[in-house]
């Protein structure tokens, strides 16, 4: 599955997972009460919305249904966009809803996350979303009879390669989620939301220490140095290093470590935490005041406003732990980061293109 072209117009929401599973359950409960196949559902949404899903596939018995729905992220470019996402579902005598993890759909193994460790992982809000639709149309059908809901995901277990959800112990497959029912293109709130199920997944496991970095590669790097650190220990702040320091900040993390890459570390240093560049960009004149500090040249000065990009400091200021530019640029994203956590034990890494680090020594 490919990612999206950025859309050049304005951009089109999409239905979380969530959603999708919501109206797979609603129209499946429908087809058995109705005995006819569902070809679109009315789903009623956390924020006071009503969304009208098509329906992919529906088959039903007079007391069991299977039914699926091809999730729409609309314009964002989301692992789970075109999934099938289904359940089977059966009556039962039992009055109780049941929720079950199908093919796909992950399971959890670590304490922290919002669901007991063996329950599937189908988050609070999506649930809920399925239970009001049940339990309305059993109200409204007068059935005394309970529901087995197993939701499903077509090839869930690949797509959860492509996540973090193994990190946070949900294993087998994809994470049903959603807390407002809409995907919003490009929204932060989804990386964000698991940068807090990280750490609050490496609290409950009994981890006191943590090394945040943008991503796999950075980790790959960082590895060598923490060779003692499990994985629930590595998280990936991506853009988002002033959420990630806030959630440390309210939690029982004694030691963080960030490494960080020399173009998002010139943001820091001037104090900008959210570092995707549609947000913010580097601050020239601000690292040549840096350079002016360590010493360089007139020429070396000016050339730093030749530079298309920050990662291109490195043909001004050598690579190594002695630089004195380097240290400098450390201090003040050192500084930075301990307005957010002033109680936790703060170490840095600049991490260079070839895996090289330079340490800040305080």
């Amino acid at each position: 599955m490919s990612l999206k072209p950025i859309p050049t117009g304005p951009l089109r929401d999409g239905f979380t997972t969530g959603t999708s599973a919501t109206a797979a359950v609603k129209a499946a409960l429908c087809s058995i009460i109705e005995q006819k196949a569902q070809t679109s559902v009315r789903v009623q949404l956390p924020i006071d919305k009503v969304l009208e899903i098509p329906i992919h596939f529906n088959v039903f018995t007079k007391n069991t249904a299977q039914c699926s729905v091809i999730k729409d992220a609309g314009d964002d470019p989301d692992v789970t966009n075109g999934a099938e996402i289904g359940c089977e579902l059966e009556l039962t005598q039992s009055k109780e809803i049941v929720f079950e993890a199908g093919e796909g759909v992950g399971t959890v193994t670590l304490s922290g996350l919002e669901l007991a460790v063996g329950e599937p992982a189908i988050n609070p809000v999506p649930r809920k979303m399925m239970q009001s639709a049940v339990q309305k149309l059993l109200h409204d059908f007068d059935l005394e009879c309970g529901v087995l809901i197993k939701i499903y995901v077509v090839d869930g277990k690949i797509l959860a390669k492509r996540t973090l959800n193994e990190r946070v112990g949900i294993m087998n497959g994809l994470s049903i989620l959603g807390t407002s029912g809409i995907v919003k293109p490009y929204s932060s709130s989804s990386y964000i939301a698991s940068i807090e199920q990280g750490i609050d997944v490496a609290v409950a496991n009994g981890i006191t220490e943590v090394v945040i970095n943008s991503g796999a590669r950075s980790e790959k790097y960082l590895r060598s140095l923490f060779p003692e650190l499990t994985e629930q220990s590595f998280i990936h702040f991506g853009n988002w290093i002033g959420e990630t320091l806030v959630k440390i900040s309210t939690s029982n993390i004694q030691k963080t470590t960030i490494g960080i890459m020399l173009g998002k570390a010139v943001k820091l240093a001037y104090g900008r935490t959210d570092t995707h560049s549609c947000v913010s960009s580097w601050n020239k004149e601000f690292v040549q005041e840096i350079a002016r500090e360590a010493g360089a040249n007139t020429a070396t000065i000016e050339a730093i406003i030749g530079l298309n990009m920050a990662g291109r400091l490195t043909e001004l200021f050598p690579f190594e732990q002695g630089e004195l530019f380097y240290q400098l640029l450390l201090r003040k994203c050192y500084d930075e980061s301990k307005k957010i956590i002033k109680n936790t034990h703060l170490h840095l890494y600049l991490i260079g293109k070839d895996g090289s680090f330079i340490k800040y020594i305080k």
